[in-house]
């Protein structure tokens, strides 16, 4: 892709969040001077302890990534990790969907060690467990909730997410499945995807000798997903708002996983119609759950701010270091 249609790209995906957050506004009437005001009337104690609680989210991300990364034998420099893992995070919201810094860290990594495919599959592995963890969460909830089930846009949304999981994994570890769609993309001109696949079928099965790593990692995706939640909560009761935890639960892996899709800039704009959307549900009038939206979008900027100023702060460092790969 040219230089062109990557800037190309990136203001198409602006573009898209500027005109959702314009609908979002426009179509259900909010008014901006009462949103300001519900923002400037939270609880400053309850939003302090959201959040801190989000930042915990990260340093477990962190955790689980290292532990793969060590699991694969690449020995990073704390110092190297914490700055490809903090330009990711910078990364996620300042590029398309919320996976743009995976892509970031994967190639920043992928040079320093000269292990490009094995770092791209801890990158991929950090992500799928985030993403079982994310179904555990979402099924146990449900499960709690049953109420929900009869709702179609609920029923709908878990179903979908369950069935892209059983998909990735029937791909990746199925090796009937496996076969079949490489025979499948061996069609003209998808060779580029079948290269990708081949590739994280072989490194991730390096994995398989590492079960006690690939539990433990699968416990902190789980309890990122407790933790993440937990957060918007405080918000959430920061505005006043009193909503059973259950269904943030529910909610908040659901709108992290449309999110995912990269239409929008770091999910801006469709993370916000989300939350109003799935929120009305269970009674948050569409302003309030706008507000939540916003603040728990500022943690994320805040944070995301931080970790650039890591990134860049580094640039001199990974510069230098660069072809002095220390993976073992």
């Amino acid at each position: 892709m040219t230089t062109f249609k990557k800037i190309a790209s990136i203001l198409l995906r602006v573009g898209i969040s500027i005109i959702l957050l314009v609908i979002l506004f426009k179509f259900n009437k909010i008014n901006i001077n009462d949103l300001v005001n519900d923002i400037k009337g939270t609880n400053k104690l309850l939003l302090i302890i959201g959040f801190v609680i989000f930042f915990l989210s990260y340093i477990l991300g962190f955790l689980r990534w290292r532990m793969l990364l060590k699991a694969a034998s690449i020995c990073i420099p704390l110092k190297k990790l914490i700055s490809s893992f903090s330009g990711g995070v910078f990364f996620n919201v300042f590029l398309p969907s919320t996976i743009g810094g995976d892509i970031v860290r994967s190639a920043d990594l992928a040079e320093h060690t000269q292990k490009a495919k094995t770092v791209i599959a801890t990158v991929f592995l950090d992500r799928l467990s985030g993403y079982i963890g994310l179904v555990v969460i979402i099924s146990i909830a449900i499960l709690l909730k049953k109420d929900l089930v009869h709702d179609n846009v609920v029923f709908s949304s878990v179903i979908v997410i369950l069935a892209l999981l059983v998909i990735v994994l029937l791909v990746l570890f199925n090796n009937r499945i496996y076969s079949v769609i490489t025979k499948f993309l061996s069609t003209p001109g998808a060779g580029k995807i079948k290269e990708t696949i081949k590739d994280l079928h072989q490194e991730i099965h390096i994995f398989r000798n590492h079960k006690k790593v690939i539990i433990y990692n699968l416990a902190l995706s789980i309890l990122i997903q407790v933790i993440q939640p937990l957060s918007i909560y405080f918000i959430a009761c920061s505005l006043g708002l009193k909503v059973n935890f259950i269904y943030f639960l529910i909610f908040l892996p659901i709108i992290g996983a449309i999110t995912l899709i990269p239409i929008s800039i770091g999910g801006l704009g469709l993370r916000e119609g989300l939350f109003v959307v799935y929120f009305a549900k269970v009674g948050v009038i569409k302003q309030l759950a706008l507000a939540m939206s916003f603040l728990s979008g500022s943690f994320v900027l805040i944070y995301a701010s931080i970790g650039g100023l890591i990134y860049v702060l580094t640039v001199h460092h990974r510069l230098l270091q660069h072809n002095k790969p220390s993976a073992v």
